[in-house]
């Protein structure tokens, strides 16, 4: 099922998409908007909400921080 991504935001983030403070996409291709949870590693960044709880798992492994996207 194909959503459109205005909606997937809106879903996700509780804002409609003229609201939306767009932070960037992450390593996967997902945009991210400020105040959305997110990790880190290196120069890359991850939407976790998007992740699994193994991949959360790995990358707390690999030394990512979680934070808040400002």
């Amino acid at each position: 099922m194909i959503e459109h991504p205005d909606i997937r935001r809106a879903i996700r983030t509780g804002y409609p998409a003229s609201e939306h403070q767009h932070y960037g996409f992450d390593f996967f291709g997902n945009e991210v908007s400020k105040g959305e949870e997110i990790m880190t590693l290196d120069d890359e960044f991850f939407l976790k909400q998007e992740l699994s709880h193994d991949a959360i798992a790995i990358l707390h492994y690999m030394g990512a921080k979680s934070k808040i996207a400002k």
